[in-house]
């Protein structure tokens, strides 16, 4: 299911209240409410008008219609509200980077009346994560320590506190709901999930644990159901604390590939004993990778003794490592494990973009078919290559039915298959007798190109019927 166009921040009024089974099941959680509520604060932003015109975007985005806090020709949102916690006597808090992403102005609340002019020290978009610090600080403030995320079980309790609606200091119990949620709201998502009520006026505030430790910074809900919020989980917090304090930004690890997951059918494509880990679909010139010795179609299963179970744990795996350190990687390489070390690099923020469709259509005479495979491919031309940026032979999609193999095995159109079972595809018709020639329910390896911005590499898993 992809999450994607419902996830919201700061947006919507949903939220659950998940109750004991028992009132004798759960002692009162009175004591534990008191003891970190104070440390509990209400974050109040003042934003540049540009900051508010990409709040615009960004929810138009992910929600389908503009933040009504500013539509064009009005004047945008300049004000918003959050939560945060303080995590340091010195006057240190975290909340997320939406909250308080182009703030010009930051009043921070406490529970018991004092308000203090904040200062953003650091920020991490990548995990919507935000360090600010508190100024003329007097007097002793309550604080709560960071707990380990990494000890939760999913059914355990939590209790969410934050400014849901500017209501400061509301409280929230419920359970953890999942581990690890990938919600694609970025290349960490690990999100816990949880049906705690979480509400706009929520986002940066502490999940708890029944010790009292935060184990979660609250900070996105999903749209259309009640119950189902998310938390940045305690542990990347404190893995990222020290550059965001001393640095201002976080640094990242990075291998330079192109990757993508493994699944049953590309293991079996490539004769692997194993199920779970990361394709390498290609890599960066010069990268660290490269320098290493990785090549294509390499299959990570493990950097550092972490397990790597998907294209998306190696982008976090990777992306926790300090630039420049060695990391050893245990890798399949035509089906036989082996061992590199790879010094890493650091990661650029750049991400590809995409292009829109501009495939001519193909003529009769270079079109070829496969019914059965509900795929339609045509020859590469010179004017195609230059239109989507792509190599100039191969065969290019150009039609793909519904819930067909080739649909199942994630061809789309505009997409250039360049090998098949390790056999170079010069042309539509080289492919098509490479699938003719396949017996049924054999897997063909593909190597497909994409077009945009920066070209992508990946391997097809395209199951005879």
């Amino acid at each position: 299911m992809n999450l994607k166009p419902w996830i919201v921040f700061l947006c919507l009024p949903f939220g659950a209240l998940a109750q004991p089974a028992r009132e004798s099941a759960l002692p009162s959680l009175a004591p534990l409410v008191e003891s970190v509520k104070g440390a509990v604060v209400n974050v109040d932003v003042q934003a540049a008008s540009a900051r508010s015109l990409r709040e615009e975007e960004f929810f138009e985005r992910f929600f389908g219609f503009r933040h009504p806090g500013g539509l064009p020709g009005r004047e945008p949102l300049r004000r918003g509200v959050g939560s945060g916690f303080i995590i340091d006597a010195k006057g240190l808090l975290l909340t997320n980077n939406h909250v308080v992403e182009g703030a010009v102005k930051i009043r921070v609340r406490l529970d018991d009346g004092r308000s203090f002019e904040g200062e953003v020290l650091g920020t991490d978009p990548l995990t919507d994560l935000a360090l600010v610090r508190l100024k003329d600080v007097k007097g002793r403030l309550p604080v709560v320590k960071l707990g380990d995320s990494g000890a939760m079980r999913v059914g355990d309790w939590v209790l969410a506190i934050g400014n849901p609606f500017g209501l400061a200091s509301s409280v929230s119990l419920g359970i953890v709901s999942a581990l690890d949620r990938n919600i694609q709201a970025g290349p960490y998502d690990q999100f816990l999930q949880t049906d705690a009520a979480i509400n706009p006026g929520n986002s940066g505030g502490p999940l708890f644990n029944l010790k009292g430790e935060v184990i979660g910074i609250n900070t996105a809900i999903v749209g259309g159901g009640t119950g189902i919020g998310f938390a940045v989980p305690s542990n990347v917090a404190k893995a990222l604390l020290p550059q965001l304090e001393k640095e201002g930004l976080v640094r990242r690890g990075w291998l330079g590939v192109a990757i993508q997951d493994l699944t049953p059918k590309l293991a079996q494509g490539l004769k692997l004993p194993v199920k779970e880990g990361a394709i390498v679909s290609s890599m960066a010139p010069n990268s660290p990778a490269q320098r290493a010795g990785l090549k294509p179609d390499d299959v990570i299963v493990e950097v550092n003794g972490e397990a790597v179970s998907s294209a998306a744990s190696l982008t976090r795996v990777v992306g926790m490592q300090k630039p420049e350190s060695t990391v050893k990687i245990k890798l399949y390489r035509a089906g036989k494990p082996m061992q590199l070390n790879v010094r890493l690099g650091t990661r650029p923020d750049t991400e590809p973009s995409a292009r829109p469709s501009r495939t001519p259509p193909p003529s009769a005479e270079q079109e070829q078919k496969s019914p059965h495979l509900g795929l339609t491919v045509q020859d590469m031309s010179p004017r195609l290559a230059e239109l989507l940026s792509l190599p100039r032979h191969g065969a290019l999609v150009v039609e793909v039915h519904s819930g067909s193999p080739a649909d199942e095995a994630g061809l789309a159109r505009e997409m250039l298959i360049v090998e098949a079972n390790g056999v170079a595809i010069h042309t539509a018709r080289q492919l098509i007798e490479v699938l003719s020639a396949t017996p049924s329910k054999h897997v063909v390896l593909l190597r497909v190109q994409v077009s945009g911005k920066e070209r992508r590499t990946f391997l097809a898993a395209l199951e005879m019927p």
